[in-house]
């Protein structure tokens, strides 16, 4: 899915070339990406985009006459700018925005169409899609405390949920939290002072890192591979490979359609998080260390 850098850079990117252009047509591909029923996507048509913002992980056009396009690109939604009128793909594409400098493809890989597109009337109905979660960036440390402790979960669930935390997602939450050698499954109302501090100083710093990497790496082109897996991430998608830290191998938890990946000599004092994929299988023999995990290993070669 993509997070806050990502959506980020969309925003930017979108600017230059539908900023106070006016939208001539949606063309849709499939009807099920318009979760709102009215106003209809036509009441836009011919209207200018006056503003690009994000809620969360949402993307908000603002047009005239007080209308908004909330755009939800949810996991594998992403955006492709094209010549005018351009083709939407018959298998992946979902929708097509003209305007005079181009055409915005939206598409979805997958068969779990997700992404959404709501038109909405009035800044009260917007509001709606407003989780009131921090914005991270631009909060102090205490109200970064205090979004973080105000339930009590584990750090992992307490970062990617969008009431707390705007735009971290699984992906940058395991890279946080590696920064911040932390647990991913310690819980908030165990947290001290100071590993408060360093989670608040490893949000800030990730988040901005990876934001100026990408619009470095994108330049003045358009972002053609928003993944939520890169080569330059310390831990996340990197299941079994060297930590860049330590040289231990990233550990992981399966859970659902995700997974969590950490380092256990970083961030676990050298446990081992257990694995519902892999507990189920080895039952009791599960490995409570990094060291009966590699002679568990060196004992199946």
């Amino acid at each position: 899915m993509p997070e806050l850098p990502d959506v980020l850079l969309y925003i930017e990117s979108l600017r230059p070339r539908i900023l106070n252009q006016p939208l001539e047509r949606v063309r849709l591909a499939s009807p099920f990406v318009v979760r709102s029923v009215a106003p209809p996507t036509s009441q836009i048509h011919g209207h200018t985009v006056q503003a690009l913002s994000r809620l969360g992980k949402q993307i908000v056009w603002q047009f005239e006459g007080d209308l908004f396009l909330v755009i939800h690109l949810m996991i594998a939604g992403r955006f492709q700018w094209k010549e005018r009128y351009a083709k939407i793909p018959a298998k992946l594409g979902l929708a097509a925005f003209d305007f005079p400098t181009g055409t915005l493809l939206l598409t979805e890989a997958g068969s779990k169409k997700r992404a959404s597109l709501h038109l909405v009337e009035g800044r009260s109905a917007l509001a709606a899609f407003d989780r009131g979660a921090l914005e991270v960036l631009g909060s102090t440390l205490a109200a970064f405390t205090g979004a973080l402790t105000r339930e009590n979960h584990t750090l992992k669930r307490a970062l990617t949920d969008p009431r707390l935390f705007s735009g971290i997602g699984n992906a940058y939450s395991d890279e946080i939290l590696h920064r911040a050698r932390l647990s991913p499954m310690k819980l908030t109302s165990r947290l001290t002072e100071d590993e408060i501090a360093r989670l608040y100083e490893a949000v800030k710093s990730t988040l901005k890192e990876w934001i100026e990497r990408l619009r470095t790496e994108t330049g003045s082109d358009f972002p053609s591979k928003v993944t939520a897996f890169r080569p330059e991430m310390a831990v996340h998608g990197r299941y079994g490979q060297p930590c860049p830290v330590c040289g231990s191998p990233v550990q992981r938890i399966v859970y659902a359609e995700n997974e969590c990946n950490y380092c256990a000599t970083c961030q676990t004092e050298g446990r081992l998080l257990a694995d519902r994929a892999l507990s189920r299988l080895l039952k009791q023999d599960w490995p409570r260390s990094l060291d009966e995990w590699e002679t568990h290993l060196e004992s199946r070669r």
